[in-house]
């Protein structure tokens, strides 16, 4: 039998004499860094330490471009939405122990929301390995069971040679989908060992695909298309695999109202017929689908703030498309689907007939109207004209990040991302401190347009030193920080359930003298100008921050 070896990478003459003859003084830090540039990666973020410093000296020898940020969690932020915005891998650099532990949070907000983050962790010498408690500094008995139920895979390297297969393993895994965070440990000897071996060279590390069985695609092809009452709920798995024209294409050829999770905004236009936009925590809405007899779930795995906090019974048959297999069937019993959202609904929409269904558009304008009727019946007027304001400062196109402050909650139904993969949040884990440091992460990814971050003043704090990284790397991200004196979400959770607060004020800073202060403008706003304090910031180069003392409030629930 014979084998063809016409696509096994082949080297050049220039390439085989490096490699017969590699450039003295290289260690395995080099062996890192030419591997991920092997890979395609053009950036880096990360923070120094004691056991990575060979790999951080090694990035002085290469063309990768480094982000340095103040707090490992915040690097991991950054390196999150960089995978989001591009698609690519987002190597993040640590060190062992605290650096790296201190990354966990930033790790599992990667994980909930599918984002393509390669973290490289040194470790303490091999000679410490496996539990021993010799006390070397940083030492932990098992550092990677710290990572293992939060990232997709981890990789062990204990030699030098072995860090090239172990980088492509893992990025290979970090683009699989679902796309996810992955760990790589490699001990500080090992990372600082000379190294006669020859320079990496182009790795292949293709992700294999996730396809739909042709036998599952006929039978949601034939349900959806004989459905009286079908309804489709997209998810962040359709952004994420650039499938948002099929879906649009799907919806339209079959007449199905499409409502988008908030992993999900901007994943169907929010002004289309078709569009019942966002408002998943609203009973009208849930009704709705659950009168739906065919309901098809794309790229969600119907989580609590998609299912209305799980008060959501759908009454007719699920089809549910998902790359992530453990998802499937994780919630309601469904036709399910093990695929990337973007093969799946291509294949549907080549196998679906039409389905004619004047009804579909005025059902859906009776469901806005009485979502709008429920929210006008509320004194609610600030909170809408503040998401207004952003809406009209933001240019279409430009990304913005918002951390777990009511405005964002506002955010989650109301605000009209426009286009797709441009309006994100760390409603996959829950984290606080995620907007600011992963707007930087956007802004390194593309510098040609304005970020907007999104915090209040409690979720500010956690990432106030990333200022001194906005100023340092001249970063186009304006920060609007609503100050309400404390954290206002806990503060209405308390008082609505126990009738007063514990532990949700806070003394806080004067934000504009502590933006200034750092060299990044700052501005004081009023709602009634906050839209042109907000365009006029993210209209400015460089970084800046705006400031909204406010009181905000969210609307009533209907899940209780």
């Amino acid at each position: 039998m014979s084998h063809d070896h016409d696509d096994r990478p082949q080297l050049t003459p220039a390439q085989a004499e490096a490699a017969l003859n590699p450039p003295p003084g290289r260690n395995g830090g080099d062996l890192v860094i030419e591997t991920l540039q092997g890979l395609g990666a053009t950036t880096v973020f990360g923070l120094p330490g004691q056991h990575a410093l060979g790999m951080f000296d090694a990035l002085r020898r290469s063309s990768l471009t480094y982000v340095g940020l103040r707090v490992e969690n915040n690097a991991g932020f950054a390196a999150d939405a960089y995978g989001r915005i591009t698609g690519e891998v987002a190597p993040l650099l640590l060190s062992t122990g605290p650096g790296a532990l201190t990354s966990l949070a930033a790790l599992q907000e990667a994980a909930a929301a599918s984002a393509p983050v390669l973290a490289v962790s040194s470790q303490i010498p091999t000679a410490g390995l496996g539990g021993g408690r010799h006390g070397y500094l940083h030492e932990l008995r098992d550092q990677q069971a710290s990572f293992r139920d939060i990232v997709k895979s981890v990789h062990t390297v204990r030699t030098p040679s072995q860090i090239p297969s172990a980088i492509a393993a893992a990025w290979e895994s970090a683009l699989t989908a679902p796309h996810g965070p992955v760990w790589v440990e490699i001990p500080q000897d090992v990372l600082l060992a000379e190294t006669v071996l020859p320079v990496v060279s182009a790795l292949d590390a293709t992700p294999r695909e996730v396809y739909p069985r042709p036998e599952l695609t006929l039978v949601a092809a034939h349900l959806l298309s004989h459905a009286e009452r079908p309804a489709i709920i997209a998810g962040g798995g359709v952004v994420r695999s650039d499938a948002t024209g099929k879906l649009r294409a799907l919806a339209e050829k079959i007449n199905a109202p499409v409502v988008t999770t908030f992993g999900g905004k901007g994943a169907f236009p929010w002004e289309h017929p078709l569009s019942l936009r966002s408002w998943l925590e609203d009973r009208h809405t849930t009704d709705f689908l659950e009168d739906a007899d065919i309901l098809l779930v794309v790229g969600s795995g119907l989580g609590e703030l998609s299912s209305n906090y799980h008060t959501f019974a759908p009454r007719g048959r699920v089809v549910q498309i998902e790359a992530d297999a453990g998802k499937l069937e994780s919630n309601h019993p469904a036709l399910g689907i093990h695929s990337d959202a973007r093969e799946a609904l291509s294949d549907l929409l080549d196998t679906v007939e039409p389905r004619p269904d004047g009804t579909a558009a005025e059902r859906v304008r009776t469901v806005l109207h009485a979502v709008h009727d429920r929210i006008a019946a509320q004194d609610l007027t600030l909170e809408q004209q503040v998401i207004a304001s952003v809406r009209e400062a933001l240019p279409d196109t430009a990304p913005s990040f918002w951390d777990m402050t009511i405005l964002a909650y506002w955010a989650w139904s109301a605000f009209d991302a426009r286009h797709p993969n441009t309006m994100h949040s760390a409603q996959g884990a829950g984290g606080l401190g995620y907007a600011f440091p992963a707007a930087l992460g956007a802004a390194v990814a593309d510098a040609t347009k304005p970020v907007l971050a999104v915090s209040g003043d409690g979720g500010a704090m956690y990432s106030i030193a990333e200022l001194a990284t906005a100023r340092q790397y001249d970063l186009p991200v304006t920060w609007l920080i609503v100050d309400d004196g404390g954290y206002g979400i806990l503060r209405e959770y308390m008082t609505g359930a126990f009738g007063e607060t514990t532990a949700t004020e806070l003394s806080r800073p004067d934000f504009v003298a502590l933006a200034e202060s750092f060299g990044v403008p700052g501005v004081r706003t009023t709602p009634e100008s906050l839209a042109a304090d907000l365009g006029k910031a993210l209209a400015a180069p460089g970084p800046s921050v705006v400031v909204l003392p406010a009181l905000l409030k969210m609307f009533e629930p209907t899940h209780l």
